[in-house]
């Protein structure tokens, strides 16, 4: 071949094209891809939200500064929005300006990802400029250069909270690697956990992106937007503000159930619900009591009561919690400690300290703890969570003492603002459905099996539910005991 006839080659011109388009996602979207033609007839370009995250990525490359540290954008959206179409034009955007791309793409379920993501990513690619240079497979795309096929691929695997390794090994010095969560709200948090260790590669352009439907309040893809907001570039999508939606449907949805129900939140304004439908306490009551600020003497007439919940595993921590009247607060949170006279030594100290007038341990794995109270002449009492409840509308005792703190938050409780842990305990557990309609709160294994911490510091304060407690009698200051400070006070465990 002649050099004249090479430089015609018309692979080098798009070779050229995907090279100065390196660095600028949002300059390929309108390059790769016949715009107004064929299957793109009725589209002019990328959607504005669409050109927005490739403009994230490319004000983000751009800058020698940031462009090896991690980006990370998380994307909540009603539906129909073209977030599919977005990975896709991404995907090949990397495979094609960047050599020996690695992407891993990954969504809810099996389902999902073999029937809808990869078949949406793969016709992007086969729209494209560069359909030629990959081999779209069902469950990969590669290169067709022989000697980078297997270096230069986007992968769609299935997660599992058992079988990480695929997301563990994910490394690409020097390179690119781009990380796809699609439908992210239902994703394990384990596997968010494993691919947090693909960021730490030196050198190495690292983009991470999470999509879905903001269906459930709890999990890692909410806390993108909570706890972990400063770490993610956050973009919450209306469906209604996005050309190609069925904005007659979407208006009969709000029409039906209100702008501000959860159904809307979730199906059209891309907001995270009040509460999912099987969530035992709502993020708005637990909200409202972070913002409850009371007085020492709205609370300080009341018993002050102490609840205990051992650690049931080595991951878990032992928590200690103070209830008195409408206030809450930790009191000791330590790692699983197996000394039952150390915890109840410590026990013994937090109750002198506070005065408590009652102490009520989850019998589970405190079997030990309080007989070693016994023998310094405490009094404190055992609880079975699984024990008959006061209230036959619940299955068992914890379930009632949840239930008490539930009516506690809406009376008026308040929590510590600035403890993430217990806020997020007491919003996490979810109620099981039960034919005879008594009420059961899922148990902690079920909440790690989704994922969530064990809600040990929430299982403490609601131990401060379980039996209603009089405050004791005490002598009066100076009083030499001749006189108690004050009478004996009934008390329920709303009070």
């Amino acid at each position: 071949m002649t050099a004249a006839r090479r430089r015609a080659d018309p692979n080098d011109a798009i070779i050229e094209l995907a090279a100065s388009c390196r660095f600028d996602p949002r300059r390929w979207s309108r390059v790769g891809w016949d715009w107004g033609h064929g299957s793109l007839e009725k589209h002019a370009g990328p959607r504005e939200w669409q050109d927005d995250i490739n403009e994230i990525i490319r004000d983000h490359l751009s800058d020698p500064e940031t462009r090896f540290q991690p980006l990370q954008i998380s994307v909540a959206s009603g539906h129909g929005i073209g977030k599919s179409a977005e990975m896709g034009m991404l995907s090949n955007w990397a495979m094609s300006c960047w050599d020996d791309a690695r992407i891993v793409t990954t969504a809810n379920t099996e389902g999902q990802l073999r029937t809808k993501t990869a078949p949406e990513i793969g016709k992007w690619f086969r729209m494209s400029l560069t359909a030629h240079w990959f081999d779209v497979q069902a469950m990969s795309i590669k290169s067709r250069d022989p000697l980078h096929g297997d270096s230069w691929r986007q992968d769609f695997i299935p997660w599992s909270e058992h079988n990480t390794e695929a997301f563990a090994g994910l490394h690409n010095e020097s390179k690119i690697i781009l990380l796809l969560f699609d439908e992210a709200s239902k994703i394990h948090d384990k596997v968010w956990e494993v691919a947090e260790g693909a960021l730490t590669d030196e050198n190495t352009v690292i983009i991470w992106i999470v999509f879905g439907n903001p269906t459930r309040n709890s999990g890692r893809f909410r806390e993108c937007f909570r706890r972990f907001r400063h770490r993610w570039v956050n973009r919450q999508i209306d469906s209604r503000t996005v050309p190609g939606t069925n904005k007659t449907y979407l208006q009969r949805l709000v029409d039906d159930h209100g702008e501000d129900s959860d159904l809307v939140k979730v199906r059209v304004r891309g907001q995270f619900p009040s509460q999912s439908a099987m969530q035992f306490i709502s993020e708005t009551d637990a909200d409202k009591a972070r913002n409850v600020h009371l007085r020492k003497e709205q609370y300080s007439f009341a018993p002050v009561i102490i609840g205990v919940d051992p650690a049931w595993t080595g991951d878990d921590k032992l928590e200690i919690m103070l209830r008195q009247g409408l206030y809450s607060k930790s009191l000791a949170s330590i790692a699983r400690n197996d000394n039952d006279v150390e915890v109840a030594n410590l026990i013994a100290r937090l109750e002198d300290e506070h005065q408590a007038d009652a102490v009520f341990v989850d019998a589970g794995y405190g079997t030990g703890i309080v007989s070693a109270g016994q023998t310094m002449g405490r009094t404190w009492q055992l609880i079975w969570f699984s024990g008959k409840p006061v209230d036959p509308g619940y299955l068992n005792q914890r379930a009632y003492m949840w239930g008490m703190g539930k009516l506690w938050l809406k009376a008026g409780g308040a929590i510590d603002p600035h403890d993430e842990e217990f806020y997020q305990d007491i919003v996490g557990p979810e109620t099981v459905a039960r034919l005879d309609g008594k009420i059961q709160l899922e148990s902690k294994e079920d909440m790690k099996e989704r994922g969530l911490p064990s809600p040990n510091k929430g299982d403490a304060w609601a131990l401060t539910f379980a039996q209603p407690v009089a405050k004791k009698l005490r002598p009066a200051i100076g009083s030499g005991g001749a006189r108690p400070h004050q009478a004996e006070v009934d008390y329920n465990p709303l009070g």
